[in-house]
């Protein structure tokens, strides 16, 4: 049965939901990772990270409309413990995923 946990019925909402398959451990993330969502994200994660042992861990950002740097410095934490795999489609989910990982992407005009 996966964890749901949700900060406030608002705009201003974190939701968490974890998923426990036998090769991974799946944390999806909807709404702003950001103030006291920060806080409660890392709450969660200290909870969870004993369930993880060899299993990989896999970070849903699909629908993560806002980090703020509490709640980037917070997803830091995880990966660089983890490693963990970040699943990003939308362009701000790309970005927080490359602020997380550290990863910066270069772009380069046509012709240089």
């Amino acid at each position: 049965m996966p964890y749901t946990g949700q900060a406030d019925g608002g705009l201003n909402t974190l939701r968490i939901t974890i998923q426990d398959t036998a090769e991974a451990l799946e944390m999806r993330l909807e709404g702003r990772v950001a103030g006291p969502w920060a806080s409660e994200l890392d709450r969660v994660w200290a909870e969870t990270a004993p369930r993880l042992q060899s299993k990989k861990l896999v970070i849903d950002l699909h629908n993560v409309t806002y980090a703020d740097a509490n709640g980037k410095q917070v997803l830091r934490g995880i990966y660089a413990q983890t490693h963990a795999e970040l699943l990003a489609t939308t362009p701000w989910a790309q970005f927080l995923a490359e602020e997380v990982t550290a990863k910066k992407t270069t772009f380069v005009e046509e012709g240089e």
